[in-house]
C-alpha cells in the first residue's frame, strides 16, 4: 500500500527553510513588540532612560585616564559651573562714618534654574547686617546677577541662594556619594582664592569624620573631610570633587597658622549638604530634629553638689514650652539661678542614654539628634529622683537657632 502523502527532498529543504524563517520573526517580535505588550498588559509604560544623575558624559574613565587627563576633563567639564559670590555691606568706624566692606567667596550651581550652593559664612554679613548691603554671583562667562538667600544651615555651615539667569548660561555641578570615601582618594578642589576665578588644585583625602565645629553655632559638623588639596581664603563654598568629577564636599576652613594653605583643609560631606537642600526646596528652611531641652553637662561636683548618684550626663536645666521633651513629661529643676545672662533651673532630670548611646557631652546628644527627622522618635534612659527610667520623645522641629537641641 502506498502512502496517503510523500514529502520529496525538496519540500524537506523547503520546509526547513520556512520553520527556520518564522523562528527568526517570532525572536524579533518578543524582543520588540513582546515587552510593550506584556508591560502594556501589566499596566507600565514604556521603559524610559536618561542620562544618570550626577554623571559626566563625555568623561574618559578614571581608571584608565592619566592624571593629567582627567583633570584637564573635569575642570573643563565643573569648572563653568563653579561661580564667584560677592557680599558688600555697609559698615561704620569708629567715626561713624559709613564706608562698604565687600567679602568673597565660592558657589556651585545646582541646577538650571538658578539654584547655588555655598558656605553659610560666605553670605552671613549680608544676612545678618541692618543697614542694607548686596549680594551678587559673577559666572565663568563674567556676567553678574543679583543673588537672594533662599535659606541656611548655620550649624552645618552651608547656604542655599539664587539668581534669576537664563538656563542657557548655568551649568549645574553634578552631585555625588560621601558615604564610600576613603584616605587617599584622590580629589579636585575649584574655587575662587584671593580673587583669582576658577582656580583648579589637587590632592588626596587626608582625613574623614574630622571634628569641624561650626564658628557660628559652635556645634560639630558631622562626617567633616580632611583634604590637602590647597584650599585658600576665596575657595569656600566651592566644591570638592572626585576622579568623576562629582561633587562630594563643600570647601569650609583650613587651619594654618599663617593664614594660607598648608595642607590642612576641610569639606562638608556632601551627604550632610543634599539634606539641607531638599528641606530649603520644600519648606523654605532647614528643618532640625530637636528635643526642646537645654542641659548642662555633669562632673563630679555638680553631681555632688545637687546628690546626684552619677557623675556623667546632661542635666536638664530648661525645657522649651510645648517642646517635644516637656510633652514627654521630661523635667528641669525647681529652683531657678543665674549661669552666665541666663537663668537656668538645675538639680533636674540627667539624660544618660540616647538611643543606647551614652550621654557625656552636648556633642554626643547632637549626633543623635543629627541622623534623626523631626516627627522620628528617641528612647532616653533619664536619671529622676536617683531612679532610672525609659522614656520615649517624639520630636518635633527645633522652634529657635538658640534650642541647643
Amino acid at each position: 500500500m502506498k502512502p496517503n502523502y510523500q514529502i520529496t527532498a525538496r519540500q524537506l529543504v523547503l520546509l526547513a527553510l520556512t520553520t527556520a524563517v518564522f523562528a527568526a520573526s517570532i525572536v524579533v517580535l518578543s524582543g520588540t513588540i513582546g515587552p510593550k505588550l506584556l508591560g502594556d498588559f501589566a499596566g507600565a509604560g514604556p521603559e524610559k532612560k536618561g542620562p544618570e544623575v550626577g554623571k559626566i558624559e563625555g568623561l574618559t574613565d578614571p581608571s584608565v585616564a592619566t592624571d593629567e587627563t582627567n583633570n584637564r576633563e573635569i575642570y573643563n567639564a565643573v569648572s563653568p559651573g563653579v561661580v564667584n559670590v560677592t557680599s558688600t555691606v555697609l559698615v561704620q568706624d569708629f567715626w561713624l562714618d559709613v564706608y562698604p566692606s565687600k567679602g568673597t567667596g565660592s558657589g556651585a550651581v545646582l541646577d538650571k534654574e538658578g539654584r547655588i550652593l555655598t558656605n553659610y559664612h560666605v553670605v552671613q554679613e549680608y544676612q545678618t547686617n541692618r543697614n542694607g548691603g548686596a549680594l551678587e554671583v559673577t559666572l565663568s562667562n563674567k556676567k553678574k546677577y543679583p543673588a537672594r538667600v533662599l535659606g541656611e544651615d548655620r550649624d552645618n555651615d552651608l547656604a542655599v541662594i539664587k539668581i534669576d539667569a537664563p538656563a542657557a548660561e548655568l551649568t549645574p555641578v553634578p552631585l555625588g556619594e560621601s558615604d564610600k570615601l576613603f584616605v587617599g582618594q584622590k580629589v579636585l578642589a575649584i574655587g575662587n582664592p584671593f580673587g583669582l576665578d576658577r582656580t583648579l588644585t589637587t590632592g588626596i583625602i587626608s582625613g574623614l569624620e574630622r571634628p569641624l565645629r561650626s564658628e557660628m553655632t559652635g556645634r560639630l559638623i558631622e562626617g567633616a573631610i580632611q583634604t590637602d588639596a590647597a584650599i585658600n581664603q576665596g575657595n569656600s563654598g566651592g566644591p570638592l570633587l572626585n576622579s568623576n568629577g562629582q561633587m562630594i564636599g563643600i570647601n569650609t576652613m583650613i587651619i594654618s597658622p599663617s593664614g594660607g594653605s598648608v595642607g590642612v583643609g576641610f569639606a562638608v560631606p556632601v551627604k550632610t549638604a543634599k539634606r539641607v537642600i531638599a528641606d530649603i526646596q520644600q519648606y523654605g528652611r532647614v528643618r532640625k530634629a530637636s528635643l526642646g531641652v537645654f542641659t548642662l553637662p555633669l562632673n563630679e561636683r555638680i553631681a555632688g553638689q545637687f546628690d546626684y548618684s552619677v557623675a556623667e550626663g546632661l542635666m536638664i536645666v530648661d525645657l522649651v514650652t510645648d517642646g517635644a521633651g516637656a510633652k514627654a513629661g521630661l523635667q528641669r529643676g525647681s529652683q531657678g539661678m543665674r549661669y552666665g545672662n541666663s537663668v537656668i533651673y538645675p538639680g533636674g532630670d540627667v539624660i544618660l542614654e540616647a538611643d543606647g548611646q551614652a550621654m557625656k557631652d552636648r556633642d554626643d546628644l547632637n549626633h543623635v539628634l543629627n541622623n534623626k527627622n523631626v516627627g522620628d522618635h528617641v528612647n532616653l534612659k533619664i536619671l529622676r529622683n536617683n531612679r532610672k527610667i525609659n522614656v520615649t520623645v517624639q520630636l518635633a522641629e527645633s522652634a529657635s537657632i538658640a534650642t541647643q537641641r
